[in-house]
């Protein structure tokens, strides 16, 4: 009678899909992992911190928009180097090394929101 108990366990499991796991989040990295929980123990920004990726020449990147008035966006690669400041700072238009990323970037998916209320 164990396997059988053991086998419906499992196909319970299979119908509950996704939703049974402890969290929903996609694997992430590590670095990732780590700007989040540094966002997490700061006060909520101005407006509130977001992490979204993206595939811009050829490889997924991260951009963390700028949290306030007059400061640079910033734009990681996949390991977590910084490549560049697309917008934001005093003009504007950020660094100058990615003029082109609002015109080329695709497949916009969120990876993190503060959620917290100000």
């Amino acid at each position: 009678m164990k396997p059988a108990m053991t086998l419906a366990t499992l196909f319970a499991a299979i119908l509950a899909g996704p939703s049974a796991c402890a969290t929903n989040r996609p694997m992430q990295a590590e670095w990732v992992a780590q700007m989040i929980a540094r966002f997490e123990a700061e006060p909520v920004a101005n407006p509130p911190r977001r992490i979204l990726r993206y595939r811009y020449r050829d490889q997924f990147v991260y951009y963390v928009p700028p949290s306030c008035c007059d400061q640079p966006s910033t734009l990681y690669d996949a390991k977590g180097k910084v490549l560049c400041a697309p917008d934001g700072g005093l003009t504007g238009r950020g660094d100058g090394r990615c003029t082109d990323f609002r015109e080329k970037r695709s497949n916009e998916s969120l990876v993190w929101s503060d959620v917290r209320k100000r």
